[in-house]
């Protein structure tokens, strides 16, 4: 069976964003939800930020702003992922090579150029949804990848954007942020567009 024919093993939908912010947990009875949020307006800090999701490292001349639980980027990209039975790892390079090299983020002369020619930060965000289809009135997710192999495809993911985008994030300040797999989660979005698409691997 050719590439062409077979069933996809992963769907993305992507959005140029302004502005994106994720939170990944929410307040708490007695307590607001906090955020961390990079600037350059506040206090220098050059160390390593002990994180609920492991170790952030600030880059010189950036800060903390606020320390929480929520993710924030500014110019940028969103993607929405999901997993479907089937995938693999070897998927995983053709995906973030596609994905950051589209030329999809408008640059201030107009010109359409992709995120790493931008430069523009990343909010990968984890999307079980988009693996979805209509039986009646209900929605159906039988064809999504188990949790445990799409937790692993999810991390590596990550990683492989990370490394793709850190030649930037050293030159320009730009970031990659990402969800926390098999959490609900809530995503504020500012666009210039909409300017969102579809597509399969």
């Amino acid at each position: 069976m050719s590439e062409k024919d077979r069933a996809p093993v992963a769907r993305t939908v992507l959005q140029q964003c302004l502005h994106a912010r994720l939170q990944v947990k929410p307040a708490g009875e007695k307590s607001e939800a906090q955020f961390v949020q990079v600037s350059s307006q506040l206090y220098p800090v050059t160390q390593l930020l002990n994180h609920p999701h492991g170790l952030m490292l600030l880059p010189p001349g950036f800060t903390i702003k606020m320390v929480s639980f929520k993710h924030d980027i500014d110019r940028g990209m969103v993607i929405h992922i999901c997993f479907f039975k089937g995938a693999t790892d070897d998927i995983l390079p053709k995906m973030v090579s596609t994905l950051l090299n589209l030329r999809l983020c408008e640059a201030e002369s107009g010109k359409m150029v992709s995120v790493l020619e931008l430069p523009g930060s990343l909010l990968i965000v984890p999307q079980a949804t988009l693996g979805g289809k209509a039986k009646g009135r209900v929605m159906q997710y039988h064809n999504n990848i188990n949790k445990e192999d799409g937790l692993r495809l999810y991390g590596s993911f990550v990683s492989l954007c990370e490394k793709e985008v850190a030649p930037a994030a050293a030159e320009a300040g730009v970031k990659v942020k990402h969800g926390t797999y098999g959490n609900r989660q809530v995503l504020s979005l500012d666009t210039n567009g909409p300017y969102t698409h579809l597509m399969e691997f």
